[in-house]
């Protein structure tokens, strides 16, 4: 009888705990993966700009090398910045 009922007190204590429900899989894009390792630049506007990517150096049609932040905030993809 004491044999029962421990084993009925054990299934009912291990089985009272349900796992938590399995969450579905989030699609993220690279930027949206990316926006926790973001930075704060000041744009050649004088706008301050939030990018997500690498600095990067941008030749100009004149010769010159500007340098640009890359997958910036919106829907810019480089914003020229002020140096």
């Amino acid at each position: 009888m004491r044999v029962l009922a421990v084993l009925l007190i054990s299934l009912s204590l291990s089985g009272g705990r349900m796992a938590p429900p399995l969450r579905s899989p989030v699609e993220t894009s690279p930027t949206a993966a990316a926006s926790h390792r973001g930075q704060w630049y000041l744009a050649a506007t004088g706008h301050a700009v939030y990018c997500y990517g690498p600095v990067r150096f941008v030749q100009q049609p004149n010769g010159e090398l500007r340098r640009a932040a890359t997958f910036c905030r919106g829907d810019q993809v480089m914003v020229l910045l002020k140096d």
